[in-house]
């Protein structure tokens, strides 16, 4: 996807997240996010706006807190959350392509990470507040659901504080059926390695594979659906491996 692409879906998911939060109301619950009521969706995710944002406006080379979540409620929540989530798009529009500041993955850019992690962290907290609701997600689109399975994977997994780590080497595949993408993630007392293949690949054995709709296992591999929403194949101890050890921390 193009950066313009992901700043474009990054302000529809923003928007929709608003208004799966305004129609639950600030004290639902987030099934989820197990503690989490609406309130602590809007206030989490409106922080991370603004912190992302600063990189982008201020050009911070080094890490920089984030400026805390606000001790607002309901209305003015949710308008602060707006004001945040637009001044973090805005943002991304008017910087310039050659962009200098601090990150935290690979990306080609400072410009294409922000773009790219914004978007990914505010379409799954958008899940979360039409989960609050109770029907259906709006759908993510399958070129989307493989960035994130991507920089899941390939990015937050490969970092050393991953915590799926297995004392005997274990091997997990993930087959999205409605695209030529699968991975081969190889878990050890190492970071994960992943490696990305295009076309249906299964000559090798893996002790599990996940198959499913690229939007069904980005999802689930976030955490934000539960295993029976993919196809699982193989050992389940090892697909139980990630959901109990995979949620992202800094």
């Amino acid at each position: 996807m193009q950066i313009t692409e992901h700043i474009a879906s990054l302000s529809e998911e923003g928007r929709l997240l608003a208004a799966a939060a305004e129609q639950a109301g600030p004290g639902a619950s987030v099934p989820t996010c197990p503690g989490w009521q609406i309130r602590h969706l809007l206030r989490h995710t409106g922080m991370v706006h603004r912190w992302a944002a600063a990189f982008v406006t201020e050009g911070h080379t080094a890490y920089h807190p984030d400026g805390g979540e606000p001790d607002l409620d309901g209305a003015e929540l949710l308008a602060w959350f707006r004001e945040g989530h637009g001044h973090l798009v805005r943002s991304l529009e008017e910087a310039p392509a050659d962009l200098e500041c601090w990150t935290f993955l690979p990306a080609p850019s400072p410009l294409a990470f922000w773009s790219r992690r914004q978007l990914n962290e505010t379409t799954v907290h958008r899940v979360d507040a039409e989960s609050a609701l109770g029907g259906p997600l709006t759908p993510v689109s399958a070129d989307r659901a493989v960035d994130g399975i991507d920089e899941l994977l390939t990015g937050f997994h490969a970092r050393p504080k991953s915590r799926v780590r297995s004392d005997k080497p274990r091997t997990l595949r993930v087959r999205a059926v409605d695209t030529a993408a699968t991975w081969t993630v190889r878990i050890s007392e190492d970071p994960p390695q992943t490696v990305r293949t295009a076309g249906d690949d299964r000559t090798e054995d893996v002790d599990c594979e996940l198959s499913g709709t690229a939007e069904g296992l980005c999802l689930t591999l976030w955490n934000r659906l539960p295993l029976t929403a993919v196809t699982l194949r193989g050992d389940r101890a090892v697909a139980r491996l990630w959901t109990d050890n995979s949620a992202v921390t800094w």
